[in-house]
């Protein structure tokens, strides 16, 4: 089941975003005490004229920023004053399209480059230097927060100069001011990008990945957050920037840093931690991207992120969580090493935790190793089926399915049937409306998934679904032809798993008896009685079988089936014959038969099916070959199943044949180890597909629930 990454998307993440642009800003007493001046201000207007109010505000500050672009210290001063009464306005959401409206953009922008130099000013004083254009990259971090402001901004020109700041210590200045200009533009460009595909890519025409991908190493730990926080949004969903990302080396730096042991790198008692920044970096790198994955993995990145599930951070826990769920898609060998490092205890102590993120990507994680057998015991053994089984009741829909598709998955596994059923699992599965929103779920998997998935979603639901959805999941999404191709691999386990899978569905499809199965005579019977059995009481016709006469009547030939009638009543020489030759037919075998005509029932003893059956087949009497199928049904066996296959096939018997079928199905494990096995599966593979096709489409009088 593959989940989309979630740092891109509006919620705490977002939130925490703003509330980060919004940390302490250092100004100067004069500068508080403007803007105290300004809110006051504003808040005795009348509501009616406060936009009036704050639009003069803005335009004043705008003023102030389309006239102070020199190295004048006045001019400095005055332009960091008016970048930080702007920004100081924007922290308010309701406030921020007034800014907008007010012309702040195009001048906050131009403030982002130092200004040129001029004869007038000293070439070699530079006062507030970093300072506007830090004040200046913060307030349009926070103007970007609204997406329908993103690409003014953009058009306006501020990623070249966002992306030249990141460029700042470039000249060997490490001071707080360098570091604290980096930072801002690299959160501007992070709220830039957010969920803006086009913006995204344009940061990455600007040249801005390799400098965000050089910061990670930098020596100020905020700015080591805050160009992560960038490449991790830049990352998701866009294959081009991933793929730069990887090529500027970034993969051994995030790795390295997760395994570092320096607590100020780890955690700050910040909204985002950076180990959560780090492992989302990664996470949204290998979304959708197998190679990239297979890099990671190679790159060493499997421990630490296992070591993170035990972090004291819920954000780095669930982060972690979800990467493992991405990292277990790999192939079966990748979810072995993750349950084998350590990861599964961890996980199912998280499925306990108050945080709903938490149990929901430590469900899709478990979720995702219960697909393979070698995990499957070892998930139920830790105590992983009673937290999971109590997500069932979750009014979560997404931690309901994580955590259902983990049950499913163990629930394939012979040695978890007794615990699931000591714990009511089975049960819990198939009672109530939970069952209808599961199958929803797992039969869009079933249609989208890769191979794998989908055969074990195919397998699970074969085990645990109701009859009544039978048709809606094994014919109308295709779970049949999963399972049949299964029994078709040349895997033996794959071949075992798809025959018992196969057998528990014909089992639940309340198929009908042979005996019951075969249909009706195609003419309506009349029984003249055991006394006219061979008698010559009226008799109009006789029958030379092995040199005796045997002694019959037209009218009830007639009406036992269309061979006797085309016989008497169509242009064969036996029309107006008193004496007809039977040569093929045993004196035993055809005194039956004709005992059946006269009387509607015979015992068919096993002695004499299979010679009953043929002539039954010559003469089209429906009825009798249906008792004698299921006489000779009795006796299939390993030894002679594949000959009474062919019988079946012989005389088109129907019955005989679907009960080879499923004795084949039944006895799979002991059939796989005979010669000639694997030519006989081949052989019944489209006739076992036609049998499902009708077993699982006939009528139901039970409504299906889907």
């Amino acid at each position: 089941m593959d989940m989309e990454r979630r740092q891109d998307q509006s919620g705490p993440e977002r939130k925490g975003q703003k509330r980060k642009l919004e940390e302490e800003i250092v100004i100067g007493d004069d500068q508080q005490q403007q803007q105290l001046e300004i809110s006051s201000s504003l808040s005795s207007v009348h509501a009616s004229d406060a936009r009036q109010a704050l639009l003069c505000e803005v335009s004043a500050q705008v003023n102030i920023l389309n006239t102070t672009f020199s190295w004048f210290e006045a001019d400095r001063a005055a332009a960091k004053r008016a970048t930080h009464v702007l920004a100081e306005l924007a922290k308010n959401e309701e406030v921020v399209n007034w800014i907008v409206e007010g012309g702040a953009v195009p001048s906050l922008v131009k403030h982002l480059q130092a200004p040129p130099p001029t004869s007038e000013a000293d070439g070699n004083s530079k006062p507030f230097e970093h300072e506007v254009e830090k004040g200046s990259a913060f307030a349009l971090g926070l103007l970007a927060v609204k997406p329908e402001h993103q690409q003014l901004i953009v058009d306006n020109g501020a990623l070249l100069h966002l992306v030249n700041l990141l460029k700042r210590h470039k000249d060997g200045n490490g001071s707080r001011a360098v570091n604290s200009v980096i930072r801002r533009a690299a959160d501007a460009i992070t709220n830039l990008a957010h969920e803006n595909s086009s913006i995204k890519t344009r940061v990455r025409m600007e040249g801005g990945i390799p400098p965000l991908v050089e910061l990670l190493e930098f020596t100020d730990t905020k700015v080591q957050r805050a160009s992560a926080g960038a490449l991790r949004t830049l990352a998701f969903k866009n294959d081009e920037n991933k793929n730069q990302i990887v090529e500027c080396n970034a993969l051994p730096t995030l790795i390295l840093m997760l395994r570092s042991e320096d607590a100020a790198i780890h955690y700050e008692a910040s909204e985002i931690s950076f180990d959560e920044l780090q492992v989302g970096v990664i996470g949204n790198l290998v979304h959708s991207s197998p190679n990239i994955k297979k890099e990671v993995l190679a790159a060493g990145a499997l421990q630490p992120v296992i070591g993170l599930l035990s972090s004291c951070c819920s954000e780095s826990q669930r982060e972690a969580a979800l990467l493992l769920g991405q990292f277990a898609a790999t192939d079966s060998d990748c979810k072995v090493h993750i349950v084998q490092r350590g990861a599964v205890r961890p996980l199912i102590e998280m499925l306990q935790s108050p945080d709903v993120q938490l149990r929901e990507m430590s469900a899709f994680a478990l979720g995702r190793l219960a697909q393979d057998m070698h995990n499957q015991a070892g998930i139920a053994h830790n105590g992983g089926l009673v937290p999971l089984l109590k997500l069932l009741d979750s009014k979560n829909g997404s931690l309901q399915h994580n955590a259902a598709f983990a049950l499913y998955g163990l629930a394939d596994n012979e040695d978890n049937v007794s615990d699931f059923i000591r714990v009511g699992g089975i049960q819990k599965l198939q009672d109530g409306e939970f069952i209808v929103q599961v199958l929803s779920h797992l039969l869009y998997l079933m249609r989208i998934a890769e191979k794998g998935v989908q055969r074990r979603v195919a397998l699970a639901l074969a085990h645990l679904c109701s009859p009544d959805d039978q048709r809606t999941i094994f014919i109308d999404n295709g779970g049949l032809d999963l399972l049949l191709g299964l029994l078709g691999s040349t895997n033996p386990k794959q071949q075992l798993d798809g025959a018992v899978a196969l057998y528990k569905l014909a089992n639940k499809a309340m198929t009908l008896s042979p005996v019951d199965a075969a249909p009706p005579s195609p003419t309506p019977q009349v029984y003249l009685g055991e006394q006219y059995v061979n008698s010559a009481t009226l008799s109009d016709v006789t029958f030379l079988v092995e040199g005796r006469r045997f002694y019959a009547h037209r009218i009830c030939l007639l009406a036992s089936s269309d061979a006797f009638r085309a016989m008497f009543d169509g242009g064969y020489r036996e029309k107006d014959a008193r004496d007809i030759e039977i040569p093929n037919i045993r004196w035993e075998v055809f005194e039956l038969m004709m005992r059946f005509i006269y009387t509607g029932s015979v015992d068919v003893t096993l002695d004499i099916a299979q010679d009953l059956l043929r002539a039954a087949d010559q003469y089209l009497l429906e009825g009798l070959k249906r008792l004698c199928e299921y006489t000779i049904a009795q006796d299939i066996s390993l030894e002679n199943v594949a000959s009474m296959y062919e019988l079946s096939e012989a005389f088109h018997a129907i019955s005989l044949r679907h009960t080879c079928i499923l004795f084949i199905l039944e006895q799979f494990d002991k059939l796989s180890a005979r010669p000639g096995h694997s030519h006989l599966i081949q052989r019944i593979v489209p006739e076992i597909h036609e049998y499902f096709s009708k077993a699982l489409t006939k009528p139901n009088p039970h409504k299906l629930r889907l």
